[in-house]
């Protein structure tokens, strides 16, 4: 008698990450709180353009991470922020090696750890040794200080989401290569929610009345690196050279880059 096997194929778009009835199930840490320790990374083009777009010379194409339609600018920011995209190669602060603020990185395409303790949360970023001192020991922000490249973040525990309120920022940062930009009012709230061992759901509310009409959201998973002995290692930046390397480049002197299309 002839075998027949099925196989059921679900559509990438379709699936959704699963949580046990009671919500994270996972390794906690000694207060108690999902255990955040290890090595995490975005899988999304949102650095190149936090918004759907098509594939250009060096840019990949993606979906997007931006909740519920456009951007909400005001009409004179958009304006500014498409010119912007035109000027990307002489204007976006990751080619004089700025660093590359919040939430931005935590949505480019490198690794970053996370160290976790009771009073305060590490994250130390591959690209250009950035780091991130979240506060979670309830102490308060002082106000009056100049804009930070990453801003000053506080938080606490939602249940098993970390809450984090972050403000303090310079205007000197983008929110991606493609234009999108804040001011120095800009006040994030992000939520960092563990799905699963290897899966956090990252969201963060971005207000800025300066720029934009409204509140927006934008959201997309980390997920864990789990190859053995992973380790974040350096990646040092180079002032006005592209922070990614193009397809068609030379990978060093001497060396041919792939044939042009």
């Amino acid at each position: 008698m002839a075998m027949i096997t099925v196989v059921l194929v679900v559509p990438v778009s379709a699936m959704t990450f699963a949580q046990s009835p009671g919500g994270y199930d996972g390794p906690r840490t000694a207060d108690g709180r999902p255990d955040l320790n290890g090595v995490w990374q975005a899988l999304t083009t949102a650095s190149w353009d936090i918004e759907s777009h098509s594939a250009q010379r060096g840019v990949p194409a993606g979906q997007g991470i931006v909740e519920s339609g456009p951007i909400p600018y005001h009409p004179a920011m958009l304006a500014r922020k498409r010119e912007n995209g035109v000027k990307r190669l002489e204007r976006d602060p990751l080619h004089r090696c700025y660093m590359p603020g919040v939430p931005r990185i935590m949505y480019m395409p490198f690794p970053f750890e996370i160290t976790q303790t009771a009073e305060l949360i590490l994250m130390n970023f591959e690209y250009g040794h950035a780091a991130r001192l979240i506060y979670t020991d309830d102490s308060k922000r002082q106000d009056g200080f100049p804009g930070f490249w990453m801003g000053d973040s506080r938080a606490h525990w939602e249940g098993d989401t970390l809450v984090v309120d972050v403000k303090q920022f310079t205007d000197q940062t983008w929110l991606d290569q493609a234009g999108n930009f804040h001011s120095e009012a800009l006040h994030l709230i992000e939520r960092y929610t563990p799905v699963s061992t290897a899966h956090i759901q990252y969201e963060a509310t971005v207000d800025d009345p300066a720029v934009f009409t409204r509140p927006w959201k934008m959201s997309f998973p980390l997920y864990r690196r789990v190859e053995a002995n992973v380790q974040v290692l350096e990646y040092e930046c180079l002032e006005f050279v592209e922070p990614f390397l193009p397809w068609h480049a030379s990978p060093a002197p001497g060396v041919p880059g792939r044939p042009a299309r």
